[in-house]
Order: C-alpha cells, then sequence, then structure tokens
C-alpha cells in the first residue's frame, strides 16, 4: 500500500509557494519480475542451515564477495563511478567493474544510475523512488516489490541516463543481463565442483561442493549485500547524525559505514555528492575512498574529487518536519539537487 498526493499550500525547499504532500491510500500493483526473484532468494538462502550444503570456503565467499561484487561493483563502480562521475578511469577497467556491480543482482547499471539520480534530484520527497517519508519499510525494500510506471526503464533512461547508454556496452549488458547471470551461477558450481575432484573427491562430494559454494557465494552474498545496500536507503534517512544541512533527511551511521564499506556517511554524501570521499571528519573512514586512491596509486585511476568544503552546518533538532509516519525530516531549504 503507497499514497497518493493532495495539494495543501506551504513553502518549499526554494522558498516558493508549492504543494505540500498529504497522504491518500492508493494500491500499487506487485512487480512480479522483481517481487520473485527477491523473494525467491530469500527463501533459498534458508538453505544455508543445511548442514550438507556448509562449508568454510562459502563463508569465506560471502565476505570476498561482498568485496568484490557489493564495494568494487556496485559502490565505486554503479554509484561513484557512474552515477557521481568521482573519478575517471580507463575503459577496460570501468567496463569489468560494471560487469561485477551487475552481479550484485542490483539491476543493470543504467537502471541503476537512473533511480540513484532521481533519489538525489527528490530525495525524501514524494518522487524520491524510495522515500523514507512512507515507511521504513517502503525505503528498505517495498519500494522493489511494486511497478512504478514513472519508473519503467525507457522512462528515466532519457532524463537520468542518457550518459551511460551512449556506451554500447551498456546496451548490451541491459539486453543479455540475464544470460550473464546465468553463467555467472554456473561458473560458480562448477568452480566448486572441479575443485572437488581435481582434490581426489568422490563424484557426490563434488556435487556437495559445488552446491555449496552456489548457496553461499551466489545466493547468500546476494541477499546479504541486499540489505546492505538497502540499508543505505532507509537506516541513513532515518537513523545517525547530521553534520550539514542538506535539505532533506540524510544522517550519518557508522555501523552502516561499517558494513557497507564508507557509504554510511550519507549526509556527507547528499552535501556533495560528487565527492569520491564521503569521509568528511578525521575518524569517518571511508574504505571504497581508500580503494579508488589506491587504484591510482596502480595507475588504474585519475581525477578524482576531492570535498569541496563548502557546506551549511546542520540545523538543531527544534528545525524539523513531522513525516506521516512520524519521524523528523529537516524543513527543507535552499539546497538544490546536485545529481
Amino acid at each position: 500500500m503507497s499514497t497518493k498526493v493532495v495539494p495543501a499550500e506551504r513553502v518549499s525547499h526554494r522558498g516558493q509557494s508549492a504543494v505540500a504532500s498529504l497522504p491518500v491510500r492508493r494500491r500499487h500493483k506487485i512487480s512480479w519480475r522483481y517481487a520473485s526473484v527477491v523473494i525467491g532468494f530469500h527463501v533459498l538462502s534458508l538453505l544455508a542451515f543445511i548442514p550438507w550444503l556448509f562449508s568454510w570456503t562459502g563463508v569465506a565467499l560471502v565476505a570476498a564477495g561482498l568485496m568484490v561484487f557489493g564495494v568494487l561493483g556496485v559502490t565505486i563502480c554503479y554509484h561513484r563511478l557512474l552515477t557521481h562521475r568521482s573519478f575517471t578511469c580507463p575503459k577496460w577497467v570501468e567496463h569489468t567493474l560494471a560487469v561485477l556491480g551487475l552481479l550484485s543482482m542490483q539491476d543493470a547499471p543504467a537502471r541503476w544510475v537512473a533511480v540513484h539520480r532521481r533519489h538525489h534530484e527528490h530525495a525524501d520527497e514524494e518522487l524520491d523512488p524510495h522515500t523514507p517519508v512512507k515507511s521504513f519499510f517502503w525505503s528498505h525494500i517495498g519500494w522493489l516489490l511494486v511497478d512504478h510506471p514513472d519508473l519503467t526503464r525507457y522512462g528515466i533512461y532519457e532524463r537520468y541516463a542518457k550518459d551511460i547508454l551512449r556506451d554500447r556496452f551498456y546496451v548490451q549488458l541491459e539486453r543479455h543481463l540475464g544470460w550473464i547471470m546465468l553463467a555467472s551461477w554456473i561458473a560458480f558450481f562448477l568452480s566448486g565442483f572441479l575443485a572437488e575432484l581435481a582434490l581426489g573427491g568422490s563424484f557426490m562430494n563434488a556435487v556437495q561442493f559445488g552446491s555449496s559454494v552456489l548457496v553461499w557465494g551466489v545466493i547468500v552474498r546476494t541477499v546479504v549485500a541486499w540489505h546492505v545496500a538497502w540499508s543505505i536507503n532507509s537506516v541513513t534517512h532515518r537513523f545517525g547524525y547530521r553534520n550539514y544541512e542538506t535539505g532533506e533527511g540524510s544522517r550519518n551511521s557508522i555501523l552502516v559505514s561499517i558494513i557497507s564499506a564508507g557509504e554510511g556517511w550519507h549526509n556527507n554524501h547528499h552535501a556533495d555528492p560528487r565527492s569520491a570521499n564521503f569521509g568528511h571528519r578525521w575518524w569517518e573512514v571511508d574504505v571504497s575512498y581508500l580503494i579508488i586512491r589506491l587504484l591510482k596509486m596502480l595507475g588504474l585511476a585519475s581525477n578524482i574529487i576531492e570535498p569541496h568544503g563548502r557546506y551549511t552546518p546542520a540545523l538543531d533538532s527544534s528545525d524539523r518536519l513531522l513525516t506521516r509516519a512520524g519521524k523528523d525530516i529537516p524543513l527543507q531549504r535552499d539546497a538544490p539537487a546536485q545529481i
């Protein structure tokens, strides 16, 4: 269940008369394309509790996969490179990282970029795809389970991702996304299966180890990576502290920053979206930024954008606007969106 807005006069964040968003209930149609995958993977992840499918190699693959596919693929490539152009790199590096992001099952690069750019343009407003104003559940996972007529792939590409699709490589990823995913799953299973055979194991031992690699290295890793990414949409727009006034409710979360390699410094990010470094205080460590610096040392990244330093300090806690859910979101000020 979601909301439809009814106009009421108020002052907008641009200082002009605008309409407020008073919620009226409206039904959303379930998007079975996304819902079946999300629900299905959560159900399949329960296979990890079967002792026959457990292996320490599988557990290690979860940790390694979060770094390789989640941090390198989504955080560094999808988010900081493709969405915000926080640094540049050779095309072969960009394309390699983009494929890693694709294998995180967080959609194709162009749509991920388009949705995130729209989020920045309308953060915490009705048009924000995962606005926390509706509910915590909506911002975390609910928005993924329903159809969004205004977020159809080609409906938002023209406005938000035209630059991405000028590269034919990303067009091909859009067209062959499913086959690429399937090939990666087969590769995970075969890597475990063949490794066990090479070590002298029996056929059934090979099947067992290949299945363990598939369950832990793909399914469990994907579900964990999803919730890490979704927590940035939900947790860091509800809980934490604010360094800056940004015209919406973004916050910095120490916990989310730890599990997401720096993405949890979300208020800093909204204050300066193009910066490659989300950590603005000395103790706000941004692991993803450190990796980008390492890529530069290796000659694989350049033109890294640093924080510009021109910020508005956070408002005091009395300057708040209550949302429908009863949570506080700062009154919106003259803070134009930076995409």
